[in-house]
């Protein structure tokens, strides 16, 4: 009542004016209210479910590595269930392997460039959300100069000239009565979803390539310097045979057969050096540093504590943790929203628009009720023949979404496939360490007690030749049985995830910690 007694006061001019202006507004929220009652066409994307598995392996699923002890007399243990930590490095106790992987999660070009990849997605994202799921309002502002010449109309007269001034607001707007606009913003958000998979799964495998580049590293160096001692062994053998050839105890065949053992030794260093020296190259580059300027530090198999407990996730809890799984799961995502944007594409696509302003030929006359303009408009949209190309693009659709879901399959059997010979060679990593121990033990003790024998002359030179051959190698096996443990061991917590679910500040997913507490 107030607002009708108000516009009774108004001149006819205003009052005609704002109640388009009150219609305009209506029109504007006229979508929303269509709009909240319809579904969009097409399949609406299910998240797969966790396949029916119970192990990872066939037979018994290993509860310990009982066979092969630590350095601390205990065995690994694999905890089913357990939550696995962000900073999962932190369990093999290496002060510089934590300092190098937290750095190098800062400055890696890798992480920046997912970084910069995720950070586009979601903000075209933010971008096509406004432009299809609110009407698009615009303001123009002009002032042209014409001519007009009345011949023009059929009409006698002298031509005239005049300046034009207009203003205007104009608001458009597609309805999305079938889901096209929702089903195409669907389909960015999960491109967006695979983006932010891609970044975690690009921090889990530095974490573990840096991890196991170092253990590389301090496996090459301890063989490196396995090999210097072998060779130094058999050059002290060597000048002990000169001595000997000199006093005609032995032949000159025994002779050259010891250098040419000592010269294949030192020929094995320097493809060590080599491998040592590519392995401190990489660390650097995965630190986002340059292989001169790096300054990183020297890792020795004893800096190294192997983990006593491992986490192992539930079968049922992997899919939402790994994320190459949570990548094709996005695409499978986007595949279904790409299908159903393709099935409205067939049915009518109605726009709304309007728009509301002034025009005067004086700038200073736009304001009276005179100048005023407006206008109203609805477009109506129906595919009726296209030869053939909607159809078309349909079955495309349909099997571009039949790849991802298959894909999704077989990126789901290759991570359990990957966890199930992660725990195999842990299983076996324990009893070749151990076996490898008895067997170096062994070895340096023969070699003891062959080159006594040899110097005091009750010994043969192939028997000593033999124990130096077994000792050189069992002392190069033992090292590489350890480091293999170390490595496999950063490979099961890459394998489970990296646990980046449990990062301070990242909402930790529902369903992986709920399935992880299953019995």
């Amino acid at each position: 009542m107030q607002d009708n007694r108000m516009m009774k006061r108004l001149p006819a001019g205003r009052i005609r004016e704002t109640i388009i202006e009150r219609f305009l507004v209506r029109v504007a929220w006229l979508p929303f209210v269509l709009l909240a009652g319809c579904s969009p066409v097409g399949p609406d994307f299910v998240r797969p479910a966790a396949p029916d598995v119970r192990q990872y392996t066939e037979g018994a699923q290993p509860q310990a590595t009982a066979s092969a002890p630590t350095r601390d007399g205990a065995v690994q243990v694999f905890e089913t269930g357990a939550s696995i930590p962000a900073d999962w490095w932190h369990l093999f106790h290496s002060p510089k392997l934590d300092a190098l992987i937290d750095n190098a999660l800062h400055n890696s070009p890798t992480i920046a460039a997912a970084q910069a990849a995720l950070e586009n997605a979601r903000q075209y994202a933010a971008a096509e959300r406004g432009n299809l799921m609110f009407p698009a309002v615009d303001a123009k502002l002009g002032e042209t100069r014409q001519r007009i010449s009345p011949e023009a109309f059929g009409f006698p007269g002298n031509p005239t000239t005049f300046s034009l001034t207009n203003a205007s607001v104009g608001v458009s707007y597609t309805l999305d009565f079938f889901g096209a606009n929702r089903r195409q913003l669907e389909g960015l958000e999960a491109q967006a979803d695979a983006q932010a998979n891609l970044l975690r799964a690009a921090q889990v495998t530095l974490a573990a390539n840096i991890a196991t580049t170092a253990i590389r590293e301090a496996s090459l160096r301890a063989q490196l310097r396995a090999s210097e001692a072998v060779a130094a062994a058999e050059k002290k053998t060597l000048d002990i045979m000169e001595v000997r050839e000199r006093l005609g105890a032995i032949s000159q065949t025994e002779m050259q057969q010891q250098r040419g053992t000592l010269a294949q030794t030192q020929a094995t260093i320097p493809a060590l050096q080599r491998q040592l020296a590519q392995s401190r190259h990489q660390l650097a580059v995965y630190a986002g540093k340059f292989p001169g300027d790096a300054q990183l530090p020297e890792f020795e198999l004893d800096d190294l504590q192997l983990p006593e407990k491992l986490p192992l996730s539930l079968p049922s809890a992997l899919i939402h943790q790994r994320p190459d799984i949570l990548v094709s799961e996005a695409q499978l995502h986007q595949a279904t929203a790409n299908l159903g944007l393709t099935i409205a594409g067939v049915y009518p696509n109605v726009t709304l628009s309007a728009s509301y302003g002034a025009m005067a030929l004086v700038p200073g006359t736009m304001l009276n009720p005179g100048s005023a303009v407006w206008n109203l408009g609805t477009n109506l949209a129906q595919p009726l023949f296209h030869g053939g190309a909607l159809e078309a693009g349909e079955r495309a659709a349909e099997a571009a979404l039949d790849q991802s879901a298959a894909q999704y399959r077989q990126t789901v059997l290759n991570a359990f496939q990957n966890v199930a010979d992660v725990l195999r060679a842990l299983e076996t990593d324990a009893g070749t360490l151990s076996a490898e121990s008895d067997n170096a033990r062994a070895s340096s003790r023969s070699l003891e007690l062959a080159r006594a024998q040899y110097e005091t002359g009750s010994a043969s030179f192939l028997t000593l030749l033999t124990a130096e051959e077994h000792e050189s190698q069992a002392r190069i096996s033992l090292v590489q049985a350890q480091s293999a443990r170390l490595a496999d061991s950063a490979a099961l917590f890459l394998a489970m995830g990296g646990g980046w679910w449990n990062q301070p500040g990242t909402d930790t997913h529902r369903i992986s910690q709920q399935e992880n507490k299953q019995p």
